[in-house]
This record gives structure tokens, sequence and C-alpha cells, in this order.
């Protein structure tokens, strides 16, 4: 950007004998010099530069005459004229000098050497012209302070960055891995640096044990400048419980069973436990560490077993529900194994209950994967007379088949009764000629039936 260009008188001397030197030479040349100001214009931009890098000073000339081009510094002291450095500050040094232009560079800048810098070109009217040195100081610190080393899951903490020392304010943005979040920050101005404090609440949960949070600083002077800080978050367990044996197929009586659980928190659990619900372990169950084991089941197994596993922060389980079928039975049924609902309300935000072949957990959240070989992991009742009701459901369908079976063909055995009798239809006899199959001729016949002679005159038949 330009300066504002505006005519002045001959420049101010560096100070001293130094500052008499530029106005004899000025004296010396201004026989040479014509005065014309028509068409002669100064240029020059505005320079930004870092703390401790180097500055680049330009006066140019456009349609140059030979006229005598000079630098003067904020205070008004000549810092180069034509190619001689009155002012002795050995951090000013001449990169070009021609009758068209007067580079200078200034070397290791610091805050004093802001200001306007000014151009003059003496001409009639003489010519003059500032740029403007704007120096940037990016934050001599930048650290990230922490409420609490280690957190518990589900609490609250608070985390503050500081960046000191920097012109202008920087700009503190804030990331939890590479998900960016919203911090509030404060700025502090000590003469002419400032110093921002952002805060950020953070509520931690185990997803968030080993994440790095990253406090990054937006700032002209400085590129991709960040800290950041590792999250340490206990949890409690997270408990899985995985059948070894059957591998595959159903938990028939006089075959064994074999149980294993695994248990993940933070700190690691150290006390691990199985037990069975609502009644008593039973005698020829051996527990050994993380196994259970059955070697001969029979139906007064059936129950569900439960792993507990706690540390520090708390305590978890996971359920496995056994029934026991008979030896006979040879297809698996649709609902066998695994159950586990969550301790409380607020473990419903760790998983999904909704049923797949991973068996759950205390807080049905997710875990490393173990690999379960048995396929009756497919779906997980809810309690054991769920099951009791499933399998009564299926005896009432085949008791309901057998009945439809047997109707029908007691149908079909009536329509054939019905068709027969329709075909053969039966000679009807009466009573009247009982006793008269001896008789000689019809006339006795008729009086010697059944009825006597009192019959025969009933049916006797007159002519008229």
């Amino acid at each position: 950007m330009a300066g504002r260009a505006q005519p002045s008188g001959p420049a101010g001397s560096g100070g001293g004998a130094p500052g008499l030197l530029p106005l004899l030479l000025l004296l010396l040349s201004a026989a040479a010099i014509i005065p014309r100001g028509d068409g002669q214009n100064l240029v020059t931009e505005d320079v930004t530069v870092v703390e401790g890098d180097v500055a680049t000073i330009s006066c140019r000339v456009k349609n140059s005459d030979d006229s005598v081009i000079q630098l003067l510094n904020p205070n008004r002291q000549t810092i180069y004229f034509r190619d001689f450095r009155p002012l002795k500050d050995s951090r000013f040094q001449l990169v070009n000098f021609s009758n068209s232009e007067l580079r200078v560079s200034l070397t290791n800048v610091s805050i004093s050497d802001e200001g306007r810098y000014f151009c003059q070109l003496y001409t009639d009217p003489p010519q003059e012209i500032y740029t403007t040195i704007t120096v940037l100081v990016p934050p001599r610190n930048l650290v990230i302070d922490i409420e609490k080393e280690t957190a518990v899951e589900g609490e609250e903490i608070e985390l503050n960055c500081t960046a000191m020392a920097s012109r202008p304010a920087t700009t503190i943005r804030w990331f939890k891995g590479n998900k960016e979040l919203t911090g509030k920050s404060e700025v502090e101005r000590w003469s002419d640096m400032y110093t921002v404090t952002s805060q950020l609440l953070l509520k931690v949960g185990r997803e968030d044990d080993g994440v790095p949070v990253i406090c990054l600083v937006d700032h002209p002077a400085v590129k991709d400048l960040q800290t950041q800080r590792y999250l340490e978050v206990m949890y409690k367990p997270q408990v899985r419980v995985s059948q070894n044996y059957p591998l595959q197929g159903l938990t028939r009586e006089g075959e064994p069973l074999e149980l294993t659980c695994t248990a993940f928190g933070k700190p690691q659990p150290t006390d691990m436990r199985w037990l069975r619900v609502d009644d008593e372990m039973p005698q020829h169950v051996v527990v050994s560490g993380s196994n259970l084991l059955i070697s001969n089941l029979n139906k007064t197994d059936n129950g569900t077993y439960r792993c507990e596993a706690s540390n520090a922060v708390g305590k978890s389980h996971a359920d496995y529900m056994l029934f026991v079928y008979d030896t006979t039975a040879t297809t698996e049924p649709a609902v066998h194994g695994f159950t586990q609902l969550p301790n409380s309300a607020e473990e419903l935000d760790y998983g999904d209950l909704s049923g797949t072949s991973v068996p759950p957990t205390a807080s049905a959240e997710a875990l490393p994967t173990v690999q379960l070989s048995n396929a009756s992991l497919a779906s997980r009742p809810d309690s054991r007379a769920g099951e009791e009701g499933a399998i009564r459901s299926v005896d009432h369908a085949v008791v309901g088949g057998v009945v439809a079976v047997v109707v029908f063909a007691m149908l079909c055995l009536l329509i054939i009764l019905g068709r027969y009798f329709a075909r053969h239809k039966g000679t009807y006899f009466t009573h009247e000629a009982k006793g008269a199959d001896d008789a000689a001729d019809a006339d006795t016949a008729i009086i010697n039936a059944e009825g006597g002679q009192n019959n025969s005159e009933e049916k006797k038949e007159y002519f008229i």
C-alpha cells in the first residue's frame, strides 16, 4: 500500500556532524538539479515483518531525472542520502541504488523499529511519501494446563491454554483428536504485547483415554504452532463371557460346558468371581480363576451364571443363561446362551442391547474382539421364562397340527359313508302279508294275513 505523498522542505539531519553532510552534498549538486515536479512520482509499499527478520524498504521514482533520493526514519533522521549512510546503524544496509530506486534492508527488526519511514525526492517542489513498517511478534510460549492429570469417566475437567506475549493477539483453537471443540478466550494486554488464555470444559468418557487434546494458535507471525496433552481416564471394568465348549450345537445332558470371563478396565480389574443368579452354585461346578467348568450337564444346572469384575472405579458384570436339553434334541433353539442387561440406566449410553452375535458386557459396551465359537449366540433372551415359553408354544403348535389332521380324516370318512348310503337304497317290508306265505290262493292269503278277518274286512273294496 502506497504511503501518503506530501510536499516538504529539506530533511532533518541525523544529528550532530553527520547531519550536515547531506546538506553539503545537496548544495554541491544543486547546480545539476533541474527543478521539475511534473511527471515525477514516488512509489513505495508498506512492510510487515516478523520480529527478528529482515525488512526491506524501497523508494522508487517513475520517469527519473537524476533527482536526489533519500530515506528517513520515523524520527526524521536520514538513513541514506543517495548511496551514503549518515546514520551510524549497521543494521541498515544498501541493497540497491540507482537514479530510479533506493532500496535499503533492516536486519533483526524489533518492536522499536515500527513506524513511518519517509522517502524524499528533491524536485521543485520536493516530494515525499511514507511507508509503514509493522512488526509481528509470535507467541513466546504455548502451554496447556489441565485440572486433573487423571480423571474418572463421566467427570467434567477444565483445560487452559495460554499464548504469551504476542502481537497482535492470537486466536486459540481446540481439538480432541480430529474433532474441533469450542473454548472461551480472554485477552490481556501488557504494553504492546498480548497474552491470550482459552478455557475448555470437557466431559470425559472411557473412549477419551489416551486421546490427545490439542491447543492450536492462529497468528500471522507463525504457522502450525500447537501443543497437546494426552487424556488419562479411569473407568470401571468391561466384562465379557465367552463359551469355549461345546464349540457348536446344543448344551445337552451329560455333556461338558466351559465358560471364560474376560474383563478390561482402568485400572485393570483385580477382583473377578463367578456366581449363580437367584440360586446357589451347584457343587459339581468347578471355578478356576476366570473359567467355569461343568463336566456333566443336567437339567438342575439350568439358570443364569454371572461373572463379576471390579476395580477402584466400580463394578460390572456379564451373564450367561444356561438351558440344558435332552440328549435326543437335534435342533438348536432360536434363543440360547448369553444375556446381559446394564447395571444401571446410565450404562445404556455405552452400547447396543438389540441382540447380535457378540455377547453383551456389564455396561453393554464394545470390547476388543473375542471370537465366540457357539453358533447359538445369534440372539439373546431376556429371561429363562421366555425360553421355556417359546418351547411350550412349539408343543402347542404340534398338538394343534395333530388335531387338525384327525378332524380332516373324520370329515373325509363322513363324506365317503354318505356317498355309499346314497347309492344303495334299502327294500322296505310291511306286515300286511305276514302269515299268508303258505296260502293256496289269493283269497285264502288275504284271510290268513296278520290281522285276521277284521283286517280283511277293512281291506275289502267296493265297486258301484
